[in-house]
């Protein structure tokens, strides 16, 4: 899930306080500083693939401010993509203890929850980080609860997470991706370009949107419409894998 690349990346804009007073509150200040280099530096390993780099310097950052929450965060994305759930669910638990109010820590913990299989502990901490005042976006953990719900399955109460999260953006583009599938695996193909054509109208026309657009279209016996997602999606994506699956006849 997107999201929690963004976590990543808003993370990236964080600078740290340096103080302009001497002795004892100049080196808590420095500290606290150079951990957080090190967890700026870490994140962006992290962020580049290099896994390993990244692991070294977050450890760095928790040695020198055990307190630092988003750095135990990353360090535990860190640690599953090193396939290390046990230490992933260390820092994890580490980083919302230390950090409660963080939606953003929440949301990564929960989607890490819902890819262990966890999925009644991953909706109490899509709740608790949807229920933070100060989360300016629920509607990306409206979403990822949707999907997390459709995977247990669960497609009643992922809808209702879905429509949740548009009633909070109503442009959001996942949301009504998310939505448009889930109409038509449930045969509601009607729904489902209804959905697809909300996205169409306020966001990119990607190379999967198309594909979904083409075979929804088809599946509506629309023989013109789907020709049309057909040649656009050629025209616009010729290179993609979407592409190469309209070419195979799939």
């Amino acid at each position: 899930m997107r999201s929690l690349s963004i976590i990543i990346a808003a993370a990236l804009l964080l600078s740290a306080c340096v103080s302009s007073t001497t002795g004892p509150a100049r080196t808590e200040s420095s500290s606290a500083e150079a951990a957080n280099n090190y967890y700026q530096l870490g994140a962006r390993y992290y962020r580049n693939g290099n896994y390993n780099f990244a692991r070294e310097r977050l450890l760095r950052a928790i040695e020198l401010d055990p307190q630092h929450a988003m750095a135990h965060s990353t360090l535990a994305l860190t640690y599953m993509q090193l396939d290390n759930p046990r230490l992933a669910t260390e820092h994890y638990d580490r980083a919302v203890r230390l950090a409660p109010g963080n939606f953003d820590v929440r949301n990564a913990y929960a989607v890490f929850l819902c890819g262990q299989g966890d999925f009644d502990g991953a909706e109490e901490q899509f709740q608790r980080a949807i229920r933070i005042s100060d989360n300016d976006s629920p509607e990306i953990m409206l979403t990822n609860a949707g999907v997390c719900m459709s995977q247990k399955p669960d497609l009643k109460r992922a809808e209702s997470y879905f429509r949740d999260a548009l009633k909070a953006k109503p442009g959001y583009g996942e949301a009504l991706l998310q939505m448009a599938q889930l109409m038509r695996s449930q045969g509601d193909g009607l729904a489902a370009r209804a959905f697809l054509q909300r996205y169409l109208s306020a966001n990119p026309a990607t190379s999967s949107v198309l594909y979904l657009s083409y075979q929804v279209e088809q599946e509506l016996g629309n023989d013109r419409a789907s020709g049309e997602f057909a040649a656009r999606l050629l025209r616009e994506h010729p290179d993609s894998r979407e592409a190469r699956y309209l070419r195979e006849g799939r």
